[in-house]
């Protein structure tokens, strides 16, 4: 079988759509069409089923992408990688992740991107953003704080934010008593400190709220109340004596923090470069999840 037309299959079942597949794969639909259809001929049985919206994959077609596993993907990303590494990149680079981790973590690394031939475009968002903007190829790289669950998306650790609680030092007395400043109404970071102490806010509400945590900081900075950051945006200021830690009575939660692509784009030897660059300049732990390159 050829690589080419198995590449083709992959997509398509991935994607459940010929035209996608093709937009993703730089071919036209009809030169998609055929490699289904020689597939098909050489199997003796079909792959798909055509519907208006789509493809549905056949019991034939299911079994042979179990049978593939990652293998393909693993295989591409290796040869993209040694293709970046003996010629010359150009191109450009979409990353998205959240602003401040990307302030912090990611924007130093960028030069040696840049460096190396490449062009950097960066967008932000939410968790639900991040996953859309990939999905329609959007963007190559993203960095979210939790794990995908689409099997059209694959990920690597590359580190654990802490989450703390935080306060001026002439507020710390109070704990969380005192007024406090969310990243939103829903109080993400705040409630999943509460929780893994074991405390509430008996229904009491920010006096402010900004989706952007490096705002909060700065209101904490001001006196307007207490907040749940990062430890890589607050260690800094609580070493200075500028901010206070509210001791968590059980723990400080944390979350993972992962850089996340679309199967099948580390064949692009810019994507598998810039893969690489990030996982080493983060010097990330080397846990591999489930289908990892």
């Amino acid at each position: 079988m050829s690589l080419v037309h198995l590449r083709t299959f992959v997509e398509v079942h991935r994607r459940g759509s010929i035209s996608e597949a093709a937009r993703l794969l730089g071919l036209t639909q009809p030169a998609v069409s055929g490699h289904i259809a020689a597939l098909e001929a050489q199997l003796g049985r079909p792959l798909f089923q055509r519907h208006a919206r789509g493809v549905v994959p056949t019991a034939v077609a299911d079994d042979l992408a179990a049978s593939l596993g990652q293998s393909l993907d693993r295989a591409e990303a290796a040869l993209a990688t040694v293709k970046a590494r003996s010629a010359k990149l150009s191109g450009v680079v979409h990353l998205a992740g959240p602003a401040e981790y990307l302030s912090a973590r990611i924007a130093p690394v960028l030069p040696r991107l840049t460096e190396a031939g490449l062009e950097v475009r960066i967008q932000t968002g939410n968790k639900k953003s991040l996953y859309e903007l990939l999905l329609s190829d959007a963007v190559d790289l993203a960095v979210t704080a939790s794990s995908p669950e689409d099997p059209r998306l694959d990920s690597h650790l590359i580190g654990t934010e802490t989450l703390v609680a935080v306060t001026l030092p002439s507020m710390a007395d109070d704990g969380i008593d005192a007024p406090f400043v969310s990243y939103d109404l829903d109080l993400p970071l705040i409630r999943t400190w509460l929780a893994a102490n074991g405390l509430s806010l008996d229904g009491r509400r920010p006096v402010a709220s900004v989706p952007d945590l490096r705002v909060l900081r700065s209101l904490v900075l001001s006196g307007a109340g207490w907040t749940v950051l990062p430890d890589y945006l607050c260690q800094g200021d609580i070493q200075a004596d500028l901010l206070a830690e509210i001791p968590a009575p059980t723990e400080r939660p944390g979350n993972g923090l992962r850089l996340v692509w679309a199967r099948g784009a580390l064949r692009h030897p810019r994507i598998a470069y810039a893969r690489a660059l990030l996982l080493d300049a983060l010097d990330t732990p080397r846990l591999k999840s489930a289908g990892t390159v």
